[in-house]
């Protein structure tokens, strides 16, 4: 056992059984599902997410179907309405889709009873670039802590077994197994920021510091254990100032508290987070509140929020979004 792949999957270990495994038909999912199936025969499936984005989605389910029936492993295939609403980013739509669809199919009839676990292929190439995407766009500690290696999700527990896994790595396993994969052609799109990064900044950071992946993932370790920290704070704070939040309890914290506060309550109680200037506006009007008659209506995430006596409430405004089998 000497690549790094191997050590990976040998200390990857789910809790609770059958395991799903998301099976995009590319080499690093591939790989993860002959790997799981190999040493858990039996006790896995595949779940793969027709997105309905390109011409070749069809023909990535039958490519995902030939490689179950040879690794002897159950498929369940969903498929979603992924397309993305004016000034959405297609990757957040997609990604969004695409977790619903695992939840849809841990309780689908083909998936088996009671799926609980599903192991994801994200490498530690992966999570570089989730990163550096973080840092572009000006993220906060959630944003910097990039992808955890386990995250429950819709009732399940997401595994990322291959974080420290260069991508390389994973390829070179998979080559020798004599398994296909597919190359989804929109990895090579420019117009996606996330496939400039793959193909301009990787390359430029192995070359001037070779141990990019290890220290950058040192970061990520830091920042995640500080957002767990600011977490723990926020419920406290939370406990005490009410949900929803009293404004004047809520003023008597500082303004960093109050940020902490607001993004944890947000995110808790209705699944949305500020943006940066959404968040200082309503921290701003939370500082002039101070008569009765001061009103507070401000646009946040996909609704609003807005004073109702002594109390902060957010609404939505926006429809659900939907997937279809």
């Amino acid at each position: 056992m000497n690549s790094a792949f191997e050590r990976a999957i040998a200390a990857f270990e789910p809790a609770q059984w059958p395991l799903a495994v998301g099976f995009s038909g590319g080499a690093d999912s591939t790989a993860l599902l002959a790997a799981c199936a190999a040493r858990w025969p039996g006790q896995v499936v595949a779940f793969h997410v027709h997105h309905g984005l390109q011409a070749a989605a069809d023909g990535f389910e039958r490519h995902c179907r030939s490689v179950c029936e040879r690794l002897g492993v159950p498929l369940v295939v969903h498929r979603v309405d992924a397309r993305h609403a004016p000034g959405e980013s297609p990757e957040d739509a997609a990604r969004r889709a695409r977790y619903a669809a695992f939840a849809e199919m841990a309780h689908a009839d083909g998936a088996r009873a009671a799926i609980r676990s599903v192991a994801l292929g994200h490498h530690a190439d992966d999570q570089v670039e989730t990163l550096l995407l973080a840092l572009s766009r000006g993220a906060g500690l959630p944003g910097l802590a990039a992808m955890p290696a386990l995250a429950q999700r819709s009732g399940l527990d997401i595994y990322r077994p291959l974080l420290a896994v260069p991508g390389a790595e994973i390829r070179e396993w998979l080559a020798g197994r004599d398994l296909p994969w597919i190359e989804d052609p929109t990895n090579d799109d420019a117009r996606y920021t996330r496939n400039r990064i793959r193909s301009v900044l990787l390359p430029a950071l192995e070359q001037a510091f070779p141990q990019f992946r290890a220290t950058f993932a040192r970061s990520v370790g830091h920042a995640a254990q500080a957002q767990q920290l600011l977490g723990e704070l926020a419920a406290q704070d939370l406990e005490s100032v009410g949900s929803p939040p009293r404004i004047a309890a809520l003023q008597a914290l500082s303004r960093a508290r109050q940020a902490n506060l607001l993004r944890h309550w947000l995110m808790r109680s209705h699944g949305c987070a500020p943006s940066a200037a959404q968040l200082d506006q309503l921290l701003d009007q939370v500082r002039a509140c101070t008569t009765r008659g001061h009103r507070i209506h401000l646009k946040v995430a996909a609704g609003f929020v807005e004073r109702r006596g002594d109390l902060l409430h957010w609404y939505n405004v926006a429809p659900s979004p939907k997937t279809s089998l």
